[in-house]
């Protein structure tokens, strides 16, 4: 059986995907500030996940001192060990159906460090390495460590404010949580090498995320227009799906979405 490390506990994805991944494969879950005690070990495992960053990649210029990713690289064995990269899908310029050949053009600090990251990685793991540009996230965070709000964080605490967000006809491309993990699951089941959009691959309106999340709100909300210019997106997931070829659609979204609106308003 496969052996996994997971580094990142407390996170979104690294609490998800190591409990789900242990249905499947042999799993270790550490912290990264557990790394150096761990470091000797790593060359043991089949396949090196980091769900970790440092605020300074979010905030800051790219320096190499607050790269986790490339610190975790110096022990992976390469003749033995698969590192998978979580970038984002902000190293694109936003626009509709974006594949993985398409022009690249990050803009704030965070976007541009994943992209040196991608770099750096490529030119020091070859082909160990599997880079994920992965589109927006749902899942429920009310109980997990925050680094940044996301679209669902957002919506909560508007929500707790007596109001919604009209966002007119913007768009962007989501995944919940746990189908990014199966994704995950089957990427590894496959054995697959490369660089690869992680999404539903469609046209997702942010009203109606914004609707499916307050399903379960019996509370009446005050409607409040969006002004703001949103960067509407999505990806391209054709090259991981006819690979991977697992059921990926609205719908499931829709049903996640249900879910947390349940959970958190019942």
């Amino acid at each position: 059986m496969k052996k996994i490390l997971i580094i990142g506990k407390r996170g979104l994805i690294g609490s998800n995907l190591s409990k789900y991944l242990k249905k499947f494969y042999i799993v270790s879950n550490i912290s990264f500030k557990n790394l150096s005690k761990y470091k000797s070990k790593i060359k043991n495992f089949n396949y090196v996940i980091n769900t970790s960053i440092n605020k300074s990649c979010i905030e800051k210029k790219y320096n190499p001192r607050f790269d986790n990713d490339l610190k975790i690289s110096n022990y992976i064995n390469k003749n033995k060990t698969v590192y998978i990269f979580l970038s984002t899908r902000k190293v694109y310029k936003s626009k509709a159906n974006i594949k993985e050949n398409d022009k690249l053009l990050p803009k704030s600090n965070y976007e541009k460090n994943k992209l040196i990251t991608e770099k750096k990685l490529a030119h020091k793991l070859n082909n160990n390495l599997i880079i994920l540009r992965v589109s927006n996230i749902i899942g429920d965070k009310s109980k997990i460590k925050k680094i940044h709000n996301t679209f669902v964080d957002l919506f909560f605490q508007n929500t707790k404010k007596g109001f919604l967000i009209d966002n007119k006809k913007d768009y962007k491309d989501f995944i919940s949580i746990e189908k990014f993990c199966e994704i995950i699951k089957n990427i590894i089941k496959k054995n697959l090498i490369g660089i690869f959009n992680v999404s539903i691959g469609r046209k997702i309106f942010l009203n109606d995320v914004v609707s499916w999340l307050n399903k379960f709100n019996a509370e009446k909300l005050v409607i409040v227009k969006n002004n703001s210019k949103s960067d509407n997106f999505y990806l391209n997931n054709q090259k991981l799906m006819s690979k991977i070829k697992i059921k990926n659609s609205i719908s499931d979204l829709k049903k996640y979405c249900f879910r947390i609106s349940k959970k958190r308003f019942s």
